[in-house]
């Protein structure tokens, strides 16, 4: 009974002691600390928006052509008597050498031929002007004779009327007279003749020299000299072999200047034409056309595509493409290359050969331009250090895109911190510890301005300095 009492006192004994045990616990307990929970500051890279000299690029391709090419075509019949020995595919051949001859005998006897015609037409005049001369001598004794008959028959008229002489010698002398006035009249006759006679030998002579002429012309076209210092393409030829006219006789490529076709998409030609401004132009007069394209101050450097030597030439463009290709929606702009035999290396730069693809890379001139690296734009968004080093997130309209290059239109000015680097998460106000890029801002603006591969390159490659790194890296 008594053990029943001890347990029955104990047990709640324990129980309020280990609730005062737990009270006196939380009421001796210090308060808890609240912590302030924030996103870490993300170290980033920046460089600073601002208008930079910027020279809009792009490039073209297409195939090498001569400048020159021409055809030659027979302009004569006849069997082929003489081919320069370098007249060959592939051949080099100067200005002014005789490269084919036709037989040219048959023309040189129609040569001969129109020579004797002119030699006899000319004595034919000559001997007219000698019997003028001689009608006009016999004319002046004609008329002096007849002077003196006149006065013959005047004294014997006299005479007559004294009945001095027969009626007989009086009519004599009157026939005399009318003898002399008849010789007269018909050497004045013959002497009228001459003019005309004279016209119609000298248009024979016309004729003849004009005969003799094409026969020189075409015995000169037996021979075919070359017009230009030119390569060979293709000969369709032999010696010995009949040609007839208008037949091809060779190809030859001239070797002053080629041309490159180079078709451009149009979108890409369009930032070309940013330094021509908005005034209206007119394109039907050829010489504004023209114009247009001297406005245009595009440089062009030509280069061959797999070139591993990276061969460069300067280029002019000369023309712009009539219509657009409707499959490719491309523009040609033909571009020519002067002297594209100079300054040959073999081994390193080769020249500029017909059939060879070429790449011609565009320059436009410089202009003032808020440029970026494409990096810097996520989704047609831009990413800011504000001035608190916190994060601002901005729309921007890209006007031009070009390699790894953007052109800003609207939606950030120049002065304000543009991040490069990717930022993860992207929230609006996230803490920053921005890092001036001052290396890669340089390079940006070289690259901008396209003062060299080099710089484009590590724009490309999109490479940071090695400080800026190892801080984004901790």
């Amino acid at each position: 009974m008594k053990k029943r009492f001890q347990k029955a006192f104990v047990l709640p004994l324990i129980i309020i002691i280990a609730v005062g045990l737990v009270v006196f616990k939380v009421k001796t307990k210090p308060p808890t600390e609240h912590k302030v929970l924030s996103y870490p500051t993300k170290t980033v890279e920046v460089i600073t928006a601002q208008e930079i000299d910027f020279s809009p690029r792009t490039t073209a391709y297409g195939y090498v052509e001569p400048s020159v090419l021409l055809k030659a075509k027979s302009e004569v019949s006849g069997k082929i008597a003489y081919i320069h020995p370098k007249l060959k595919k592939g051949g080099s051949i100067t200005k002014g050498t005789v490269v084919l001859r036709i037989e040219p005998t048959t023309f040189k006897f129609s040569l001969d031929q129109s020579s004797a015609g002119l030699a006899n037409t000319r004595s034919s005049l000559k001997q007219l002007e000698a019997e003028e001369k001689s009608s006009r001598r016999s004319l002046n004794i004609a008329k002096e004779n007849l002077r003196v008959g006149e006065s013959e028959l005047a004294r014997v008229r006299k005479i007559w009327d004294k009945r001095l002489i027969a009626r007989s010698t009086l009519d004599a002398e009157k026939q005399k007279v009318l003898q002399l006035r008849q010789q007269v009249e018909d050497l004045q006759g013959k002497l009228s003749t001459y003019s005309s006679r004279k016209s119609a030998t000298k248009a024979q002579i016309k004729q003849s020299k004009t005969q003799l002429a094409q026969s020189k012309d075409t015995l000169g076209r037996t021979e075919v000299k070359m017009p230009f210092d030119a390569r060979i393409g293709t000969v369709s030829v032999e010696k010995g072999e009949f040609t007839a006219i208008g037949s091809v006789l060779f190809e030859a490529l001239g070797t002053q200047a080629i041309e490159i076709n180079a078709q451009l998409p149009t979108r890409q030609f369009r930032p070309l034409l940013m330094g021509v401004g908005t005034h209206t132009l007119n394109l039907q007069n050829p010489k504004g056309f023209q114009a247009v394209i001297k406005n245009l101050g595009l440089r062009a450097h030509v280069g061959l595509v797999g070139d591993e030597n990276k061969s460069r030439w300067q280029g002019e463009l000369l023309r712009i493409g009539e219509s657009i290709d409707p499959t490719r929606d491309t523009i040609s702009l033909v571009v020519a290359v002067n002297n594209p035999y100079k300054g040959i290396i073999p081994g390193k730069r080769p020249p500029l050969l017909k059939g060879m693809y070429a790449s011609v890379e565009f320059i436009a001139p410089t202009q003032k331009m808020l440029v970026l690296p494409r990096k810097a734009l996520h989704q047609g968004r831009v990413y800011i250090a504000k001035g608190n080093n916190t994060l601002a997130i901005r729309e921007v309209t890209v006007r031009h895109k070009q390699g790894q290059l953007v052109v800003i239109d609207q939606g950030i000015k120049a002065g304000e911190r543009v991040i490069i680097t990717d930022v993860i998460p992207v929230i609006e106000g996230l803490p920053l510890n921005p890092i001036q890029a001052s290396e890669y801002q340089t390079q940006l603006a070289q690259a901008a301005l396209g003062t060299g591969a080099q710089q484009r390159q590590r724009i490309n490659k999109e490479i940071s300095t090695p400080e800026t790194s190892k801080r984004l890296k901790k």
